[in-house]
C-alpha cells in the first residue's frame, strides 16, 4: 500500500512541476525600476486628488440635476 502511495506522490509532483510557469527575470535597470515606481506612484496620487474624500455619488449636491429641474419648472410656467 505504502509503495503504490509513494509512486502515487511521485507521478503527481512530476506532472505538477510539468505545469509550472517560471517567471522571467526582470532586465531593467535599477535606474529604469525606480523611474517607473516613480511614474506609477505619481499616476496614483493623481487619480486620488481628483475624488474629495468621503464623498459618495449618491450624495445630492446643489447642482444635482433634481434641483435644477425644480428651477426649470419654475422658468417655464
Amino acid at each position: 500500500m505504502d509503495k503504490r502511495l509513494l509512486k502515487r506522490h511521485k507521478r503527481q509532483v512530476s506532472r505538477a512541476r510539468q505545469h509550472v510557469k517560471v517567471s522571467e527575470p526582470d532586465l531593467r535597470t535599477p535606474e529604469q525600476i525606480s523611474a517607473a515606481r516613480e511614474v506609477s506612484r505619481s499616476v496614483s496620487s493623481r487619480r486620488d486628488a481628483l475624488r474629495e474624500p468621503y464623498v459618495s455619488p449618491t450624495v445630492q449636491h446643489p447642482s444635482s440635476p433634481a434641483a435644477d429641474g425644480a428651477a426649470t419648472a419654475e422658468e417655464s410656467e
